[in-house]
């Protein structure tokens, strides 16, 4: 299998061939826009309520790995001629992200025989409030007589194999989304907790594995180039989360 084919394939599943039903599963559960803040109530950094973090953007981004690829399974069907289709499931950072494809990096036929894809999708345009995860799924078909004997799908901050065609294979994300992280201490990795913090009053740095910018009231920032896959905290005095998103 060429690189060539497999990004016509892309292209066919990201122009409609099975698109619109992953589309379909991405924007089920749109974010939550936030409220913005009372009268006499000021904002927060981003613009939104003190409460909500920023406020949603809809817009379309560039693509982007999402967050955390959660699966992979390959079917193998014998009508017309056969056919081998990859199913990938992940997570992104809101229901903002759409249009999500599976992206070849493999360069003809692999020397180890596994098939590297890209998990992408469309990213919000701007800073995303905190919030659940969001499921996405995408499909890739595969012609009969390729030279693969597993699948390797890479994501924002994992990557899954499957060693064997058919076949499926599954890993657990990491539990802590940060969706309650507002107004909690937050504990640095080698630090010991504040006086004060319990296990239900902060968040340990060691469980957020993502991409992660602390901002501390002394920081500055000295640029702001978004980054849909990172997570920003800004901490109070006394290293309470006062504000977060991603961007």
């Amino acid at each position: 299998m060429t690189r060539s084919k497999l990004f016509v394939l892309a292209s066919l599943l990201a122009a409609g061939l099975l698109g619109p039903a992953a589309q379909a599963q991405q924007q089920q559960a749109p974010a939550t826009p936030s409220t913005p803040g009372a009268p006499g109530q000021p904002a927060n950094a981003y613009g939104g309520s003190p409460q909500g973090g920023p406020p949603p953007d809809q817009g379309g981004g560039p693509p982007a790995p999402v967050l955390v690829v959660t699966s992979i399974e390959v079917l193998r069907s014998d009508r017309n001629g056969g056919l081998d289709l990859v199913r990938v499931r992940g997570l992104t950072t809101s229901g903002a992200w759409s249009q999500p494809l599976l992206k070849p990096i493999t360069r003809g036929e692999a020397r180890d025989g596994i098939l590297d894809l890209m998990f992408e999708a469309s990213s919000p345009a701007g800073a995303q409030p905190l919030g659940p995860f969001m499921p996405v799924e995408a499909l890739l078909p595969v012609e009969t007589g390729h030279p693969y004997k597993g699948v390797r799908v890479r994501g924002g901050s994992n990557a899954v194999s499957l060693k064997s065609i058919p076949g499926y294979v599954e890993v657990t994300p990491p539990k802590e989304d940060c969706a309650k992280c507002l107004g909690k201490f937050f504990v640095p990795n080698g630090t010991t907790a504040p006086a004060g913090a319990t296990a239900d009053n902060s968040v340990r740095e060691a469980d957020l594995p993502w991409k992660l910018r602390v901002i501390k009231p002394t920081d500055g920032i000295p640029s702001y180039a978004v980054d849909p896959n990172r997570l920003t905290l800004v901490l109070s005095e006394d290293g309470r989360i006062i504000d977060a998103a991603w961007d």
